[in-house]
């Protein structure tokens, strides 16, 4: 058995690629030729004797990385004002903050209109 490694931190789950990379790997397993650890008893999926005979080793790049025929890759062009300007950074903070404060924020409102209406204050006198 052979351990390919997979990327936990991967996020294109779009099934094209995942099945475009399982071909990937298929072809690639069907191109490997497993040496056994002990050639006495070689384990289900090792090579034969006749195929370690005809093995050599590769100086090449075993599978070169093709691009995809049908993406167009975007030229680059000068940045706008407005991307010059904007910063993503800020952004990210102000939601953020936005996000911690949001509780905060909604009860003042709502004291504020208590106080507003007269309501507010009342009975919440230390006695």
């Amino acid at each position: 058995n052979i351990g390919i490694p997979v990327a936990f931190r991967r996020t294109n789950r779009s099934v094209e690629s995942l099945q475009r990379n399982a071909q990937r790997l298929k072809e690639f397993r069907s191109r490997l030729i497993l040496f056994p650890k002990s050639l006495s008893k070689p384990k289900k999926g090792d090579a034969k004797a006749e195929e370690l005979k005809l093995a050599t080793q590769l100086t090449t790049k075993v599978m070169p990385v093709r691009r995809d025929v049908g993406v167009r890759r975007e030229k680059a062009r000068p940045m706008t004002a407005e991307e010059k300007s904007h910063s993503v950074f800020v952004e990210l903070r102000k939601a953020r903050a936005n996000f911690r404060l949001k509780g905060y924020r909604e009860k003042k409102a709502r004291d504020a209109a208590e106080e507003a209406t007269g309501l507010g204050g009342a009975g919440k006198g230390k006695k």
